[in-house]
């Protein structure tokens, strides 16, 4: 059987003088609180606090960082237990679907899933053996004590991870009970809410009218113009702020940003309602409501966050039956330079907004979001996300705009992750490499040690505090 081995060395560059530097710069920050900004977590754990009911429902049902390897290997998601939106029957014994996952465990070998997933089980679990086809029940059995212990309810879990702050991530339209009633608890941990009001505001949504419907029924009154529609965000933002948001999110096709006139919005919206919209008034609603968005947020506060250039759902046929956030949406070629100028040059020296702007395109790095970072107060450099979250992707976002945007103009780490236990192990590999990068600019007299200490902190805990007002 093959035994895990997480050097402590892991990640840092194989020259000793780098190591060194690496090592110490790592371990002034390894135990600092986790501030978790932007990401998925349900936060009806936190308030069930009842046990995980298995492995399989844990670590494999809610990352699609996982299923999604598998699912290019040829193995079903019905295999995999994955819930369909007709409800049709798919794999319901977790025992199966555990030993499924361990027979193939080897195609996460150099991946950031495997990365992660190394940390969960030794570091987590205490798991020493990687899960195999033949040992796959075993560890199943190990899990799942553990999972039955008190130490591993989600609140013990949170306080074990030494999160200090947990943000989700929720439609315009939520009720937020749940972070109420993680309120009302004598637990005093903070899980706040995020304002994302895609669903509404993107007119090509699948299910926009629902959507609309939805956000009518949370504002007590009905949509039925434009300015109603602007009405009903800013009073949800307002609530949102209430029950603890600090930031907004938008997960748009484009950053693209467009001022309409006020008529222009009206008719544009009036054909949306009735069924009628033009090839580009998706386009021009939604480049107009990040405009609408970041002029609320210099008013009420709230840190804007923009997350482009994702085609999402890209696989047609796992999005008609299993729906959103399956693994399948797939990173585009972006631009910023046009596509931002008109809020940048409108909003973008107002001392009052903060926009995090982030990319899946790394090639728009160097050429296009550092300089733009580098110059306007209002913007900074969202970090390696998703497809990139990696070591390899987290270093490269480093060499890339750190000539031209400095440090101070990125906003640390967020792990924009579903998957609870993982949290951990992706702070834990962004300190790494950040480590590991600041120990190369000391072996190089770039910087000295103290500096890089500084700035370990700075990147590893006081940005991130600091961008999203927390």
């Amino acid at each position: 059987m093959e035994k895990y081995d997480l050097n402590e060395d892991r990640y840092f560059n194989p020259d000793s003088t780098v190591r060194k530097f690496a090592r110490q710069i790592y371990e002034s920050v390894k135990d600092l609180p986790i501030v978790s900004p932007h990401g998925h977590v349900d936060p009806q754990i936190f308030v069930d606090n009842k046990p995980f009911p298995n492995p399989t429902q844990l670590f494999l049902i809610p990352d699609h960082y996982i299923y999604r390897m598998l699912y290019s290997q040829g193995i079903k998601l019905e295999q995999l237990g994955i819930p369909t939106i007709d409800g049709t029957k798919v794999e319901t014994d977790p025992r199966k679907i555990w030993q499924l996952f361990a027979n193939n465990y080897h195609l996460f070998v150099g991946t950031p899933s495997g990365n992660w997933l190394a940390y969960e089980f030794n570091k987590i679990f205490d798991i020493e053996e990687k899960p195999n086809g033949k040992n796959a029940q075993t560890i199943y059995d190990k899990l799942q004590d553990k999972l039955n212990t008190p130490e591993f309810l989600p609140r013990n879990l949170f306080e074990k991870f030494n999160i200090e702050v947990l943000s989700t991530t929720d439609a315009a339209s939520d009720s937020l009970n749940q972070h109420k009633d993680i309120k009302a608890t004598d637990w005093n941990k903070r899980v706040i809410p995020c304002f994302r009001p895609d669903a509404v505001t993107d007119l090509s949504a699948r299910n926009w009218k629902q959507n609309l419907s939805a956000l009518e029924k949370s504002v007590g009154y009905e949509i039925t113009n434009y300015k109603k529609l602007i009405q009903a965000l800013e009073d949800r933002r307002r609530y949102f702020k209430e029950v603890g948001a600090t930031s907004t999110d938008h997960g748009v096709f484009s950053p693209y940003t467009h001022q309409l006139s006020l008529k222009e919005a009206e008719e544009i919206f009036n054909r949306a309602l009735n069924n009628k919209l033009e090839e580009n008034d998706a386009k021009l609603f939604t480049a107009n409501m990040l405009m609408e968005m970041a002029r609320m947020s210099i008013e009420d506060g709230l840190t804007m966050q923009i997350h482009p250039g994702s085609y999402r759902n890209h696989n047609e046929l796992i999005f008609n039956k299993f729906g959103l956030d399956k693994g399948c949406d797939i990173p585009m070629q972006t631009e910023y330079t046009f596509n931002l100028k008109e809020l940048l040059n409108k909003y973008g020296n107002n001392e009052n907004l903060t926009v995090i702007v982030f990319t899946l395109d790394e090639t728009s790095y160097a050429r296009e979001l550092a300089p733009l970072a580098g110059h306007y107060p209002a913007m900074k450099l969202g970090p390696a996300w998703w497809f990139h979250d990696s070591l390899e992707g987290m270093m490269r976002f480093r060499r890339m705009v750190t000539e031209t945007a400095g440090f101070y103009n990125t906003v640390g780490f967020n792990d924009d992750t579903r998957a609870f236990l993982s949290i951990p192990a992706r702070h834990d590999l962004a300190r790494r490499v950040d480590s590991n990068y600041l120990g190369e600019l000391v072996a190089k007299h770039v910087i000295n040690l103290n500096e890089a200490m500084i700035i370990a902190k700075d990147l590893t805990y006081n940005l991130v505090k600091k961008a999203y007002k927390l």
